[in-house]
C-alpha cells in the first residue's frame, strides 16, 4: 500500500493548485504563473537529480531513444502547467481540475497503448465513452444552468494529455532502469531550463509582491517538488495507468476545496458528470491491474 499511498499524497498536493491561484488573486497571465511553478519546483527536483548516481548501464538506454524521451516529458510538463490555469480561470477551480485530471487516465491509456502498440480492449472502450459523456454533461453542453467557456475546457482537457505525456515518458524511463527520483528530476529540470524565458516574456513583477511570491512558493515546493517526489516514487513501483487512476484524488480533493473554500457550486447534472467520469476511469483501471505486471527494472537500486 505505500506506493498507493505514496502517490495519493502526491495528488493531495497537486489538489491545493487552483485553490492557491484563486486566494492569492495575483494580477498573472496563466503562463507566468505556470512557468514560475516550473521553475522553483523543476529547479529544486533537478538539483536533486543532480546529487543522484546515474542510471545502470543497459542496452535499452542508447542515448537517441533515451533524449527523446526525455524532451517530450519536458514539454508535457510545459504544455501542463498554462493548460491547467487556464482551464480554472476560464471554468472555476471545481471544474477545471475535474476535466484536467479526469481526462488523464484515458489520455495515458492511449498514450501507452499507442507506446505497447497494443489496441485497448472493449471494456476500456466502454469505460471511455462513459467518462466522455461525463465530460460532456460537466461540460453544460446538455443544458445545465451554468455555461462554462469551450476554450477552458479544451485547455482542461489539454492539460490532461500533456499529463498523459511525461507520465508515460517517466514509466519509460524508469523501465530502462533510471532511479525514479532521477527521472522525475531530469524531466523537470529540464522543463524548468526551457521555463526561464517563457516566465521573463510572460512578465514577473507579480512575483515581487507578498502574495505572488507566496504563491510561486507554494506551487513550487509543495506541488511540484514534493509532490513529484512521491508521485516518481509510486510510478516506480506501480502501472503508469494505475497511477493516473490513483490521481483521482486530487480532482475530489480539489472539488472539496472548491465548494467550501471557494464557495463554487454544481449544478445536478453537473454532479452527475462527475459521477459517470468516476465510474470510466474506475472501470478502466481494474483490468489493468489484473493483467499488468510491472518490470523489474522497476524496483529501488
Amino acid at each position: 500500500m505505500l506506493p498507493a499511498l505514496a502517490v495519493l499524497a502526491a495528488a493531495l498536493c497537486f489538489a491545493t493548485t487552483g485553490t492557491a491561484q484563486a486566494l492569492a488573486g495575483v494580477d498573472a497571465s496563466p503562463l507566468a504563473v505556470g512557468a514560475a511553478r516550473i521553475v522553483v519546483g523543476g529547479g529544486i527536483l533537478g538539483i536533486i537529480a543532480l546529487l543522484r548516481t546515474r542510471p545502470r548501464p543497459s542496452a535499452r538506454t542508447a542515448k537517441g531513444p533515451t533524449a527523446v524521451l526525455i524532451a517530450v516529458g519536458a514539454a508535457g510538463v510545459l504544455a501542463y502547467q498554462p493548460l491547467f490555469f487556464l482551464g480554472t480561470r476560464e471554468n472555476g477551480v471545481a471544474i477545471g481540475t475535474v476535466v484536467a485530471l479526469g481526462s488523464a487516465p484515458i489520455a495515458t491509456g492511449i498514450v501507452d497503448a499507442v507506446r505497447s502498440r497494443r489496441l485497448p480492449s472493449g471494456r476500456w472502450m466502454l469505460a471511455t465513452a462513459v467518462a466522455l459523456a461525463g465530460v460532456v454533461l460537466v461540460s453544460g453542453v446538455t443544458g445545465g444552468a451554468v455555461a462554462l467557456a469551450p476554450g477552458g475546457l479544451l485547455a482542461s482537457a489539454g492539460a490532461g494529455m500533456s499529463y498523459a505525456l511525461y507520465t508515460v515518458c517517466g514509466k519509460a524511463l524508469i523501465e530502462r532502469g533510471w532511479d525514479s527520483t532521477r527521472v522525475m528530476g531530469t524531466v523537470f529540470g529540464t522543463a524548468a531550463v526551457a521555463s526561464v524565458p517563457v516566465l521573463l516574456a510572460a512578465g514577473t513583477s507579480w512575483l515581487l509582491t507578498p502574495n505572488g511570491l507566496a504563491l510561486a512558493l507554494w506551487l513550487g515546493v509543495v506541488t511540484t517538488a514534493v509532490a513529484y517526489l512521491l508521485f516518481g516514487w509510486g510510478l516506480a513501483r506501480l502501472t503508469a495507468v494505475t497511477v493516473s487512476t490513483l490521481t483521482l484524488a486530487e480532482p475530489l480533493g480539489a472539488t472539496i476545496l472548491g465548494l467550501l473554500v471557494l464557495h463554487e457550486n454544481l449544478t445536478a447534472v453537473s454532479a452527475i458528470g462527475l459521477a459517470l467520469i468516476a465510474v470510466g476511469l474506475g472501470v478502466v483501471s481494474a483490468p489493468s491491474r489484473r493483467r499488468e505486471k510491472v518490470p523489474d527494472a522497476t524496483a529501488p537500486a
